[in-house]
């Protein structure tokens, strides 16, 4: 189909915001640890979501009954995803570590059908097994002479709660528009987060403004930004178009990573960064996939 110019802009700013993550990760944890930079990212996330939900108009408010969803939901797709992630950056380069998270749609097809029953053809399954072997392959090249660093395991954490994320989710979507999960979402995966509290304004005053800037765009581009525009690209366009956008993700990663950060990825990263590209196609064609799965690429 033909798209708008506006809306291809918004899918053109959605993929470079939410890959942008990555290499600012490693850029906020160059002057604070993991868990102080997860719990700051989201406490400006949090703020930054308060005008944008009166700004679009929020339909609807958390009700009392869903809070135990939305502070679940939050423990495992804001909590547990970002500190293992971060963690994970602190070994794992930021190139690598989009291509190992770009791997969670598949991930999400196998929760999927082991709680919900939803049924994988064939074809999923054989891009499912595609897609893992080619994070095999990208751990491996992201090691020094195939050393596989056990971080990589924290980003492959990071990559199944987001996909339990995007599994456990869908009965709130029922209820609330995308923007507003996300937002409520967000404020439920910030409370556990403020275990961290102490010991961060030190953390903040001692940073330098290299990684305070790239808090502050983690806060509110990748977090805030880009969900907005990827709610507002889901209203333009139909959602497989919106998903096959969110396949360049890794690949703008890579570029920005080695722009910003000078991380060359080897050889073995890249071929193993296609054969997950490859295996994530697979999957999506063999479900005909949702934007649920699609919201799972993300940093």
């Amino acid at each position: 189909m033909r798209l708008e110019p506006r809306t291809l802009v918004a899918l053109a700013l959605l993929v470079l915001f939410w890959a942008s993550a990555f290499p600012a990760i490693k850029l906020g944890l160059a002057g604070m640890g993991p868990a102080h930079l997860t719990l700051a990212r989201h406490l400006v996330a949090s703020l930054t979501f308060v005008p944008f939900l009166v700004a679009f108009g929020a339909r609807r408010w958390p009700a009392w009954r869903d809070a135990p969803s939305f502070l679940g939901l939050g423990v495992v797709g804001i909590a547990t995803y970002h500190l293992a992630l971060n963690f994970g950056e602190v070994h794992v380069s930021a190139g690598a570590s989009s291509l190992i998270i770009a791997t969670a749609p598949a991930l999400t097809a196998l929760i999927a059908w082991w709680l919900t029953g939803d049924r994988l053809p064939a074809l999923g399954w054989w891009g499912t097994a595609v897609a893992l072997a080619g994070v095999a392959l990208i751990v491996l090249g992201d090691g020094a002479v195939g050393v596989i660093h056990p971080a990589a395991g924290l980003i492959l954490v990071s990559a199944t709660a987001t996909a339990f994320f995007a599994v456990l989710q869908r009965p709130l979507l029922r209820r609330y528009r995308p923007l507003e999960v996300t937002a409520y979402v967000t404020w439920g995966g910030t409370l556990p987060l403020l275990a961290f509290l102490p010991g961060l304004p030190q953390a903040l005053a001692s940073a330098g403004s290299g990684p305070l800037l790239a808090t502050l765009h983690l806060g509110v581009v990748p977090s805030a930004i880009a969900y907005t525009l990827f709610a507002v690209a889901l209203q333009r366009a139909p959602a497989p178009i919106v998903t096959s956008f969110l396949y360049l993700i890794p690949v703008v990663a890579l570029l920005l990573s080695w722009w910003w950060l000078g991380e060359v990825p080897s050889v073995l990263t890249l071929i193993g960064g296609a054969v997950a590209v490859v295996g994530l196609v697979l999957v999506q064609r063999s479900r005909h996939a949702s934007w649920r799965l699609a919201a799972t690429v993300r940093g």
